[in-house]
């Protein structure tokens, strides 16, 4: 029956699910390391759950391996979406435990790190300890690649599983030919970048430990800091240029770096989502330095993170607040519009927002065009079909339509209607940027909202409503 799953499709993800399992376990276990280097005592709060994650996702694949077939794409986008259900739910165990938080604040802060949203519940991130902050900085790190591109890289057998987990999320772009190559040369541009953000911070004076987890967070346009003021603590010029730079190259392609690192600049400078970028960047920046009382690095660097959905600021919580509504509304598109498609950033992405103003385009001058005249549609010398655009604006609406509806929830609870506004398309584009709204003592049912916020972002909201509809008719069936 249409919209159903059968028995071999529930061994197909249980099957793949294992897998992640275990990279998300492994994942988690890393900043036990960072515990034991700084003798912190709270080894168990990261061996459980992770040991669990791990033992759980063995079990699985030795119970359903030889018994699953061909993966198809509605299985990876079912396994996309529960991966980061899982993801969320192992670090919040964790947290639990090593910070001593509920679990509702707990799954919020783990899904908030996982999808590089950046929005904290904690108002002073510095009493953490250092293996969790390190935790909240690697599960960005992860997640700006994805939680399932992080597996195909390192578990996963070449073949037709990894184009279908790929694609479930949200990723078309290909670097080498095979989906597997180009999983592999997005983690040496990744790693690369990374090892250039950690040797920059130092040589500027950020102590390493800093160094390291403000480059995961920046390079993958997580956002969430190990300092009370963000990137603001440490009053520096040079800093903020380094964090610019940062945000920017997690918010460009990886098929612009792939390009960028092999020479081939022409092919950088003529990439439409690039060259969108540097001008939305100009433009919205030369508005606040105009229209507010923004400094010209204050400006940029609040664009550029915005757009970048990174998330990090140099201004206080308290400074924020107070802005002018002009600067938060022309933050709020910045935060809606996103950067690059096949990038660590957010949002709706350059491109989708490209197609539509040129889908309407095509259509005012098809009304002008002699009568059967046939209208050439391309961007940057690509052929667009009338089902790439519609597209764009199907995802474009529902992705305005759950903001909305979110919007509505916020207002019910008497917040403030621009700043809550401000706050859900932080969530939904896994910015970060907060009005103070996020706490640790926000009622449940927003709270609730802005992790579907988060999640449906982050998976770019088909593969969610997939697991929806199949869940529904999975229990209709049963």
């Amino acid at each position: 029956m249409i919209g159903q799953l059968r028995k071999r499709d529930f061994f197909i993800i249980a099957e793949q699910l294992g897998l992640i399992m275990i990279g998300i376990g492994v994942v988690t276990l890393i900043p036990l390391l960072v515990a034991l280097i700084y003798n912190e005592g709270n080894y168990i709060s990261f061996i459980i759950p992770s040991g669990m994650s791990i033992l759980l996702g063995f079990t699985l694949r030795k119970i359903f391996e030889g018994k699953s077939g061909r993966i198809a794409l509605k299985h990876g986008m079912i396994i996309a979406s529960i991966a980061w259900l899982w993801a969320a739910l192992i670090g919040s165990l964790i947290l639990m435990q090593a910070a001593n938080i509920s679990f509702l604040n707990a799954y919020f802060e783990s899904m908030s790190a996982w999808t590089g949203s950046g929005l904290s519940i904690f108002s002073d991130v510095e009493i953490l300890s250092k293996s969790v902050l390190f935790l909240r900085s690697i599960e960005q790190w992860i997640g700006g690649l994805g939680v399932v591109i992080v597996v195909i890289g390192i578990l996963i057998r070449p073949g037709t599983a990894a184009a279908r987990l790929y694609k479930s999320e949200a990723r078309e772009e290909k670097i080498k030919p095979s989906i597997l190559g180009t999983v592999k040369a997005i983690w040496w541009i990744y790693l690369f970048y990374t090892a250039l953000g950690i040797i920059l911070y130092v040589f500027a004076g950020m102590p390493l430990f800093d160094a390291v987890n403000n480059t995961f967070t920046n390079l993958a346009t997580g956002g969430m800091s190990i300092k009370n003021d963000n990137i603001g603590a440490y009053h520096s010029n040079v800093i903020y240029l380094i964090t610019i730079f940062l945000m920017f190259v997690g918010g460009t392609s990886f098929l612009i770096h792939f390009y960028a690192l092999k020479g081939k600049f022409r092919n950088v400078i003529t990439d439409i989502q690039f060259q969108a970028a540097l001008i939305l960047i100009a433009i919205f920046s030369l508005i606040l330095i105009i229209n507010t009382t923004f400094i010209p690095i204050e400006a940029v660097f609040n664009v550029v993170s915005a757009l970048s959905c990174t998330g990090s600021s140099i201004s206080p919580l308290n400074t924020m607040i107070a802005w002018p509504d002009y600067a938060k509304l022309i933050l709020i598109v910045c935060m809606v519009i996103g950067m690059a498609a096949g990038s660590t950033t957010g949002a709706l992405k350059l491109i989708r927002i490209i197609t539509i103003l040129k889908g309407i385009y095509w259509d005012i001058v098809k009304v002008l065009a002699p009568e059967g005249s046939v209208l050439p549609k391309r961007i940057a010398g690509k052929q667009v079909t009338d089902v790439e655009i519609k597209e764009a604006g199907s995802y474009t609406f529902i992705y305005l339509l759950f903001i909305f509806i979110s919007w509505l929830v916020f207002v019910q609870y008497d917040y403030d209607a621009l700043n809550s506004l401000y706050e859900i398309c932080s969530a939904q584009g896994n910015v970060g940027l907060s009005m103070g709204i996020t706490s640790s003592t926000m009622p449940q049912i927003p709270q609730i909202f802005l992790i579907f916020n988060m999640w449906i972002g982050r998976l770019e909201i088909i593969p969610v409503l997939v697991l929806l509809r199949a869940s529904i008719g999975a229990f209709k069936r049963f």
